[in-house]
């Protein structure tokens, strides 16, 4: 199978934001989208071509356009926050964005309705069901085919970083997990979902592809549900590992981040040296330490089994990158991860506020809520 990879001016930068509806009185998640997006609807009666729907109607999902810049991206997906809540705000429905709700249940949710989700679900049956997750996908162009997968295998050694930085989900229906990011270990249930398989090439990614669909695992790619995965129709490499967040600055922050390791290993690329890899098994771990500890998490930094806390290689990576951050004009937002240190990641904040207010997780909602309004890291 051959697949045809778009190309994509080299490490522009696009950003998918999934943000959840909830009730401003209770915090409670609503089953609205469908309205909210027919009521962003054009004068035509066209949809909305960047606010789209996704697999529960608790959710609308914001999706820039193609930007050179972080900054680009993030104030076009911002700016789409603000085109919603002109519709919910009225309805007095909050808008709020982390890997898991708090105490939302399954049961209580609503399915789109799309033949692509019907058949997720029949297929996957309480595991689909259970789905209740949000996060932020990040595409970066790659001008050169042959470097997607030399990338792809290079950025899992970086997965540990961004999940801890992005770890937002320490909830699941109203139980504290112990987890700083249950998302990532509920989303890898799904078949095809979690980390991908280490390939040689495209040529192997092909074969994986024509594998599956022939065998009728899947039926197209956008079905293979890998935490970066190869995305040939436009010409990206697309990090899905990170939970969602709740402030611009995160936003920013971390899909700085993620464009200066893919410009860094693109020049690694250019200049003949190869992208460092680890064992699959040395990668497996980190994901599992990330999500259980996040930033108190000691990752594995490369194949030799060295380690160190997930925050001091954040400090020394904010260094290393700093360079290509001034060049693709990332800079401040690369430097935000320190704010992120600082204040804490998502996680470790909802449970700050849960203490704060004798376990109620209502409460939680609502720091949520005022933090993607403020848009700014709480003081």
């Amino acid at each position: 199978m051959g697949i045809e990879f778009a190309r994509s001016a080299r490490s522009t930068i696009g950003i998918e934001w999934e943000i959840a509806l909830v009730d401003r009185a209770t915090g409670d998640l609503v089953c609205i989208a469908d309205e909210v997006l027919d009521a962003l609807r054009g004068p035509d009666g066209s949809p909305h071509p960047h606010i789209t729907g996704e697999l529960l109607l608790n959710t609308v999902e914001l999706v820039s356009g193609v930007h050179t810049t972080v900054a680009g991206a993030v104030a076009d997906v911002y700016g789409q926050v603000d085109e919603v809540r002109a519709i919910t705000d009225p309805r007095g429905v909050d808008l709020i964005c982390s890997g898991s709700h708090p105490f939302g249940q399954w049961f209580d949710q609503e399915v789109t309705d799309k033949e692509r989700y019907h058949k997720l679900i029949d297929r996957t049956q309480w595991w689909g069901r259970n789905m209740m997750i949000w996060g932020i996908h990040v595409h970066v162009g790659i001008e050169d085919r042959d470097k997607v997968i030399p990338i792809l295998n290079g950025l899992l050694g970086y997965l540990p970083h961004l999940q801890a930085l992005s770890a937002s989900s320490p909830f699941w229906a109203g139980v504290e997990t112990g987890y700083a990011s249950n998302r990532a270990q509920m989303f890898q249930q799904l078949p095809t979902a979690g980390l991908p398989w280490i390939l040689e090439d495209w040529a192997s990614w092909e074969q994986y592809v024509e594998d599956m669909t022939r065998t009728g695992i899947i039926d197209d790619m956008t079905e293979v549900r890998w935490d970066i995965r190869p995305s040939a129709r436009w010409g990206t490499i697309e990090i899905r590992a990170c939970d969602g967040v709740s402030t611009a600055t995160e936003l920013g922050a971390i899909a700085a981040l993620i464009q200066c390791l893919v410009e860094w290993m693109s020049t690694e690329i250019d200049a003949g040296r190869p992208v460092p890899s680890m064992q699959p098994w040395f990668v497996r771990e980190n994901k599992w330490r990330a999500s259980r500890y996040g930033l108190d998490a000691e990752i594995i930094l490369d194949s030799s089994g060295a380690e160190r806390l997930v925050t001091d290689d954040v400090r020394r990576l904010i260094g290393v990158l700093s360079p290509t951050a001034e060049r693709l004009g990332c800079l401040t937002e690369l430097v935000q991860l320190n704010g992120i240190l600082d204040a804490g990641a998502s996680y470790q904040r909802q449970l700050r506020v849960a203490a704060a207010n004798g376990g109620s997780l209502p409460a939680v909602v609502a720091a949520l809520s005022a933090e993607l309004r403020g848009g700014t890291l709480p003081v």
